[in-house]
This record gives structure tokens, sequence and C-alpha cells, in this order.
């Protein structure tokens, strides 16, 4: 039995699902006993816990909790938890929340740790750092494999997934708007520049997310309807849109004038999700969009490209099914079933290679 405490990302959501597939596939696999971390929560209770704790002490201006005490306090009881339950690997999803002491403790306790980055390429100048505390990393990225490997000997690519459970053909939730084109995401930079470069009259485009780097005259506001939304959300609009977008992003971190990343190849999760939830879609290139899908989902590269492909696609509703019925075929082998059952074969396989290494 391979017993592993699973480290929870952290986030409300975003890489909230992430960890979500992944708890819920080693739930199920067999042979594996697995306990959860819910660092979220950890954050939230710390972060009141710390302050409450500065005002009982006369709030001193030296004492006033910071992000990395709370990051701290809320990441240390792993270590505990790792002891009391004699685990073999300690799993940690995403690892940006996580304080990179308690790593350390672990190593220090003899405890195996992994972590699974899910912001490659854009953040692996910091991901690396976490990377050089683990025995084990897996990224989402596979450009990023051969440059994390600097910092971490074994790191493997895991592409990212779906849920069945979730995303999935359903009757749509006749409340929740039906748009012709849909965008569920963050409005970095650069997609910002892409969607304002195309004629949008007379289609209905809904975007969702954060979208503050909109000007206050920007014409993409009049089609920002919700901010940021749970997955279950983002799914009930993709079942009710005619198009879905997805659209991957090359800015670092989200700002205006940051640096951009170049020369990504794999695909981000909304690419599985609209698969798997029959919608047809339309993504901008990367490689593995072709190798995965084929013609199944059209991509484009510029904004000429997509306002074309939006409106013969409007136009063309039955060729734009069966393409979309074709996408979901090709998705369903990349469940969170499948990867947490690669996932557990790479720290099932770790001694082994450890060894043949040291004989080497």
């Amino acid at each position: 039995m391979l017993r592993v405490l699973l480290v929870g990302a952290g986030a409300s959501f975003s890489t909230k699902d992430v960890e979500d597939g992944y708890l819920q596939a080693l739930r199920t696999l067999a042979g594996v006993d697995v306990k959860f971390y819910s660092l979220e929560a950890r954050l939230q209770l710390a972060h009141t816990w710390l302050k409450q704790l500065w005002r009982a002490r006369g709030k001193p201006p030296d004492q006033r909790p910071t992000w990395p005490d709370t990051v701290y306090r809320a990441s240390i009881e792993a270590f505990e938890m790792a002891l009391r339950y004699d685990v073999d690997w300690v799993v940690v999803i995403s690892g940006m929340y996580f304080h990179p002491d308690v790593l350390g403790l672990l190593r220090r306790g003899r405890v195996r740790t992994s972590v699974l980055l899910t912001e490659s390429p854009y953040e692996d100048e910091a991901q690396a750092r976490v990377a050089a505390l683990v025995d084990v990393v897996w990224t989402t990225e596979r450009t990023s494999v051969e440059p994390l490997r600097l910092a971490c000997r074994h790191v493997h690519y895991l592409r990212h997934a779906h849920d069945p459970a979730r995303h999935h053909l359903s009757v749509p939730d006749v409340g929740i708007p039906a748009h012709d084109v849909v965008f569920v995401g963050t409005g970095f930079e650069e997609r910002i520049a892409l969607l304002d470069g195309i004629d949008w009259s007379g289609i209905d485009l809904g975007l969702y997310g954060t979208w503050s780097l909109l000007g206050s005259r920007a014409k993409l506001r009049a089609f920002v309807r919700g901010g940021p939304i749970t997955n279950d959300s983002a799914v009930e609009l993709y079942r009710r849109a005619r198009v879905g977008l997805n659209l991957h992003r090359t800015s670092q971190s989200y700002g205006r004038g940051v640096a951009h990343v170049a020369g990504a190849e794999s695909l981000n999760p909304r690419t599985y999700e609209l698969a798997a939830c029959g919608v047809f879609q339309l993504s901008q290139y990367r490689p593995e969009v072709l190798e995965t899908f084929g013609p199944s989902v059209p991509t484009f590269e510029t904004a000429e490209d997509l306002e074309r492909l939006v409106r013969h696609a409007l136009a063309q509703h039955e060729r734009s099914a069966d393409l979309s019925l074709l996408a979901r075929e090709l998705v369903a082998p990349h469940t969170y079933a499948a990867r947490a059952a690669q996932l557990v074969a790479d720290l099932e396989g770790f001694d082994d290679r450890a060894l043949m290494a040291k004989g080497a």
C-alpha cells in the first residue's frame, strides 16, 4: 500500500480544479492510501489566527504578521501530518502557496517529497526554487522539463486533464447565459490585444474572469459579463455557448508591460475541458493542440484568423457540431485517473531509478 499525503494548491479556483481532480482520482486508485491536507482552508485560518495573536500582544509594529508568516503557519502542520501517518510520499499541488521551509523540514525528517508544478513555463524561475527542495517534480509544460532538471534530477512531464464527472455532455442550465462565443479566464494584455483586434458586431461575446487591465473606454468592457467564477459555473457557460475560445497566455505575470515567454507547446486545462463538454472550440496554436485533436480543434494565430473562424463556425453550426463530437472522443483518455496512475507509477519507480543512477 502506497501512503500519500496530498497537499492542496491553496487556491479557491484555477489550480483548485487540479487539486480536486487528483484527490478524487487518487482516492479511487487501488493500492493507494491518500490523506488530504487542505492548504486553502489553513491559509484563511492562519491569517485570522496570526492577526488575533498580534492584536492580543498589543499590536507591536515589528510583529505585524506578513504573508510569509501566514504561508508558514498554514503549511507547517503538513510536516506533523506526514509523520503521524508515516506516509511514503508528500505530493504538493502547485507549491506556490506552500512554504519552502516546510519542504526543508520534511527532507530533514527523511520524508520523500514531490510537487506538481502547474505554472510552467510562465513561473519556472520561482518554480525551480521549489523543485530544488523535493525529490520528484512533474511539470505540465513539456518544454520546461529540461530547464527544471537543473534544479531537480527527477522531473517528468505530466499533461493537464479533465474530470469526466464534471466535464461531460449534459442538459445545460437554462438560467445560464447562452453566448455565441465565450471565454473564461484572465485578461492578460496579449489576450486583450488579440480580442480588441476583432470586429465583434453581430456576435454575442461573453468574457468572464479578471479583466482589470482594460482601459476605462475599452470597447471590450461591453463584453465582460462577470468576474472570476468556479469551474462548475464555467462548465455551464461552455455548454450553453456555440463557440468556446481557448487562449493561451504568454505573460509571466499579470500586469502591463510584463515579461513574456515564447515557445510553449503544451495544452492548458481549458482545452481538455471544452472538448470533454462537447463544445466546439477555437484555440490558439500550440503543437500539442494539433497532435491531440487534429482538425477537430481549428487553430489560429492572428485576430484576422480568429474572426474568420468565429464567423464561419457560427454560420456552419452542423459542421462545428461534428467537429466537437470528434474532439470529445479524442479527449476521452485524458482523465485525472490516467494522470494519477502515471504519478503513482513515477513514485513507485523512484527507488529503481535512484539505484541505477548511483550505480552509473
